[in-house]
C-alpha cells in the first residue's frame, strides 16, 4: 500500500466519532481500527480552520474510483443519518463504510488506497468537494 496522504480532521467530527466508536463493538464494525487509525495520524483543526477542500463530515464529494471511468457523488454521514432517510433525496454513505472513512479528511486531489471488505485494495481519488457544512458557515451542525 502506498503513504497515505495527510488528512484534516475538524475538532467537532473527531469527538463525535470518538464517542461513535466508543459506543460500538468490534462485530458491529470490523472496520473500527482503520477508523479509529484515521482519527490517530488526523491533524484536529477547529471547525473554523477547516480547510475549504476537504471532507468533512455531512460533506457531499466527487470521487473517482481507479480502474473506472466512473466518479460518484456522495455525501458522507454518520449511521444515524443513513437509517434515516425519509424525504432526502441525497446519496449518501456511512463513515462505517470501508470507502467512507478512507474519504474522510481528505482534499482535493488526493489519493488514497483502503482495503475492500472482501480482500484487495481499492483506491479513490478525490475530485471535488461539492459541499462541506464547514465552508457554508455550518459550525456545529
Amino acid at each position: 500500500m502506498t503513504q497515505s496522504p495527510s488528512i484534516t480532521i475538524s475538532s467537532l467530527d473527531a469527538d463525535r466519532l470518538e464517542k461513535l466508536l466508543d459506543s460500538l463493538g468490534d462485530k458491529e464494525f470490523p472496520g473500527k481500527d482503520g477508523l479509529q487509525a484515521e482519527l490517530d495520524r488526523a491533524n484536529i483543526v477547529e471547525p473554523e480552520q477547516m480547510p475549504p477542500n476537504t471532507v468533512t463530515m455531512n460533506s457531499t464529494v466527487r470521487f473517482k474510483v481507479a480502474n473506472s471511468d466512473k466518479e460518484l457523488a456522495y455525501t458522507l454521514s454518520y449511521p444515524s443519518a443513513i437509517n434515516n432517510t425519509a424525504g432526502d433525496n441525497s446519496e449518501k454513505i456511512s463513515i462505517l463504510a470501508p470507502i467512507g472513512t478512507a474519504l474522510l479528511g481528505l482534499s482535493e486531489g488526493d489519493q488514497i488506497e483502503w482495503p475492500k471488505p472482501g480482500g484487495g485494495l481499492v483506491k479513490v481519488e478525490i475530485i471535488e468537494v461539492l459541499y462541506q457544512p464547514e465552508r457554508e458557515g455550518e459550525l456545529h451542525r
